[in-house]
């Protein structure tokens, strides 16, 4: 993403925890700085992509005495809800503004600048930042802050539970036998086609489960959907099982694809193992 925001032109700083990583951009024209006070000190828009709302939390604390009035904090991680709303009141006291704009598409979408991106807040903040977001995919304003991250939840609600879908129908096309491949061929432009069919369906067949989007974050994400249904006051049993089966293989398989929801539901039905092909897994 920050390679795609160089590329159209914008100066960008990186600071990264791992100061290694931001050092690894330098070759597509981003300055890596060693302290976050030097990144954001002169930013007029400030975007963080981490690994929980927790961390986003502690990067704000950290960089908010060097933060410009006025500037614009776009958070594109992936957080609770709750989080969200509390990051735009925390930035809001400090003269800041904050849109909470998640993303889906994975590694090769970041790469081809291809995102969809969902993004919460002000109009008027949408529309100063929708320059920068169309560098690294298409954004859309769902509504006002933390909204971008209940669109997140849907998505992956919709992913988690397709996921799973897909694991089941070809493990059964397996058992009742048929031929998988096929099967999967024969129903792909129906009413079941859907991109997860196509891919991560082949993936399922392969057992190719190096990720791609991991069996921790989908879990991750899944497990706060459940508490933004709580806080709505919904029961959602689908997305319970779901969570449930991302769980069920989270310990031994966390770095996993989450593909691997067919490893949950093999693990279910002992005997059963969708083709012959090795597990291709990510090293521990």
């Amino acid at each position: 993403m920050a390679v795609r925001l160089a590329g159209a032109g914008y100066t960008v700083r990186a600071w990264n925890r791992s100061p290694d990583k931001a050092e690894a951009l330098r070759p597509a024209g981003v300055q890596p700085c060693e302290e976050i006070e030097a990144a954001v000190c002169a930013a007029g828009i400030v975007i963080s992509m981490l690994a929980s709302g927790t961390v986003v939390g502690e990067v704000i604390d950290a960089a908010l005495p060097s933060l410009l009035p006025g500037a614009l904090w776009i958070d594109m991680s992936s957080t609770q809800h709750g989080e969200a709303l509390a990051f735009h009141a925390r930035l809001a006291a400090h003269q800041v503004r904050f849109l909470d704009a998640p993303v889906s598409g994975g590694v090769a979408g970041a790469q081809a600048g291809s995102l969809a991106i969902m993004a919460g807040g002000a109009p008027d903040d949408f529309a100063s930042a929708e320059p920068v977001l169309r560098a690294m995919g298409r954004p859309t304003l769902v509504g006002p802050a933390g909204s971008g991250q209940v669109a997140k939840l849907c998505n992956q609600l919709i992913v988690g539970g397709t996921l799973n879908i897909v694991a089941e129908a070809l493990l059964l096309a397996q058992a009742a036998g048929a031929d998988p491949a096929a099967v999967r061929s024969a129903i792909r432009g129906g009413f079941a086609e859907s991109r997860i069919l196509e891919l991560h369906g082949q993936r399922m067949l392969d057992r190719n489960f190096i990720p791609g989007g991991q069996v921790t974050s989908q879990l991750k994400d899944l497990q706060n959907v459940l508490v933004a249904a709580a806080d709505a006051g919904l029961v959602l049993p689908v997305t319970s099982v779901v969570t449930a089966n991302y769980r069920s293989i989270a310990d031994e398989l966390p770095r996993a694809d989450h593909a691997a929801a067919l490893l949950a539901l093999e693990k279910m039905n002992p005997g059963q193992r969708l083709g012959t092909a090795p597990d291709q897994l990510p090293p521990m």
